[in-house]
């Protein structure tokens, strides 16, 4: 079974993933994230792709997604830059799958 990928932010930040075919959801509001990651979610989405700005607003539901299989939420950066939140995630899940950093 294929799975969808979505995009989750705002306007600016998320248009371009349209051109690449990826589902584009708007948000700018916590309260509009969360319903969207969880509506993703529940529609068969296999990633999620959230921008760093919305997801350091709820951080709840990330974690709550870290904890299963699927959607993987993976934050990005919006158009004004990086928080360098999604970069750290990452170097996490490397550290915890190694055993120690290699990034």
């Amino acid at each position: 079974m294929a799975h969808k990928i979505g995009v989750v932010g705002d306007k600016d930040s998320i248009l371009p993933f349209k051109m690449l075919g990826f589902d584009v959801f708007y948000a700018s509001e916590a309260k509009e994230a969360r319903k969207m990651v969880d509506h993703l979610a529940k529609n068969e989405y296999g990633i999620i792709y959230l921008t760093e700005t919305l997801g350091e607003k709820i951080p709840d539901t990330i974690r709550r997604y870290d904890s299963k299989i699927q959607p993987a939420v993976i934050l990005i950066p919006n158009h004004t830059g990086s928080l360098n939140i999604g970069k750290k995630r990452i170097q996490d899940n490397v550290e915890k799958a190694v055993g120690q950093n290699i990034l």
